[in-house]
């Protein structure tokens, strides 16, 4: 197949140094080469110029997947049960974690058809396989991203307005649906080839949108995926716990004044107040490792599209893939250890996760959070 002159390697990859390792020399079996003639169209020639990864490399990267799809599945799947089987976990703010965990699992189930690419370092199913493949991970990826700021939204409200702030059954329910009204434009567009498309990267074992393809409509598609996706949602969470922190300063701030006219050493904020602190803890949590999850990816699609292509090696393009799905099979976990109820029920069902605590661990965090719990069950009857 003949590359265009504006493809072919140039002086950048050919300097001396770790990255002009990977290029392919005379008699090396190129990247790409055990794919099928008519698929060839859908990979950038800037992956072919590579020398193929070592049989050990994909062995390797099989390995690292089916231990995040285990953890991953294993965790969001309890997350999902417990929600789904309690009826005292189904409050409004529990809806934006039970979202997250089905937009993770999402992520999870891509896994075994990534460990199968391995296998024929390839794609197993071509074209197909790759769209579908990237259609999850998009959805997933966007989806996750929205409901953090949900997340961040909803903690916000409960915090800084306790009485009359949370939101109800209804609101949740209209701002999951909305999660995933905003993760559809830029999955759908690129599946039909409406506006870019998706095609491999790295080892041609993964696939996501199109970077490398030159020309204005791939650098504008760029750049409105990354803020669509990336920078709206980050902007917005950082807004929300920004106020969440300063509320809490300007409580501390009053409490302690209040502590002084009153004569006395301090005042407790109250088991309520404490319960939703707590829990806005583990969503700051999930938030920064979203960020170092999605981050190196959003960081790989600029420099693919914008800057100097002789970074973008086949090994270092799959590090961002490895982050974030590592971040989807960490989320769960965080919740069901760090939030009182989910730990609660979890243990209950299958005791012999003997991680989660104790029972009697189990039953004071339980207590610890009826307070919430009742007070978020009242705002939904309201």
């Amino acid at each position: 197949m003949n590359i265009s002159e504006s493809f072919a390697p140039n002086a950048h990859f050919l300097r001396p140094g770790p990255m002009q390792a990977q290029i392919a020399e005379v008699g090396d079996e190129l990247l790409g080469s055990s794919i099928d003639e008519d698929y060839m169209d859908y990979i950038h020639p800037h992956w072919r110029q590579y020398r193929a990864p070592a049989a050990y490399q994909h062995f390797l990267l099989g390995i690292v997947y089916a231990v995040i799809f285990f953890m991953g599945t294993l965790g969001n799947g309890l997350v999902l049960i417990a929600f789904f089987t309690t009826k005292a976990l189904r409050s409004p703010s529990n809806c934006f974690v039970a979202n997250l965990a089905i937009f993770d699992t999402i992520m999870m189930f891509k896994l075994p058809f990534f460990v199968m690419n391995s296998v024929v370092e390839g794609q197993l199913f071509g074209k197909i396989g790759c769209d579908v493949y990237s259609l999850a991970g998009s959805y997933s990826g966007m989806g996750a991203a929205i409901t953090n700021a949900a997340i961040a939204f909803d903690r916000y409200r409960t915090i800084a307005f306790p009485l009359d702030g949370r939101l109800g059954m209804k609101a949740a329910l209209g701002l999951v649906a909305f999660t995933w009204f905003w993760a559809t434009p830029f999955s759908i567009l690129p599946f039909f080839e409406i506006w870019s498309r998706f095609a491999p990267e790295g080892y041609l074992t993964t696939c996501s949108f199109d970077y490398l393809t030159e020309g204005k409509s791939t650098q504008i598609f760029t750049i409105t995926i990354f803020t669509w996706a990336y920078i709206i949602p980050l902007l917005l969470i950082a807004l929300f716990y920004s106020r969440i922190l300063s509320h809490v300063r300007e409580h501390e701030k009053m409490l302690r004044e209040q502590a002084k006219r009153m004569n006395v050493k301090s005042l407790s904020q109250g088991d309520e107040k404490s319960a939703e602190i707590r829990i806005a803890k583990v969503a700051i949590t999930i938030v920064f490792l979203y960020i170092c999850g999605w981050t190196p990816y959003a960081l790989v699609a600029i420099i693919g599209c914008f800057g100097d292509r002789s970074l973008m090696t086949p090994t270092f393009s799959m590090f961002p893939a490895v982050a974030c799905k590592t971040v989807a099979c960490i989320d769960p976990w965080i919740y069901a250890i760090n939030h009182p109820r989910f730990r609660a029920e979890i243990q209950k069902k299958v005791p012999w996760l003997c991680f989660f605590g104790s029972d009697e661990k189990s039953k004071s965090a339980d207590n610890k959070s009826t307070i919430s719990d009742a007070s978020e069950a009242k705002s939904e009857a309201a």
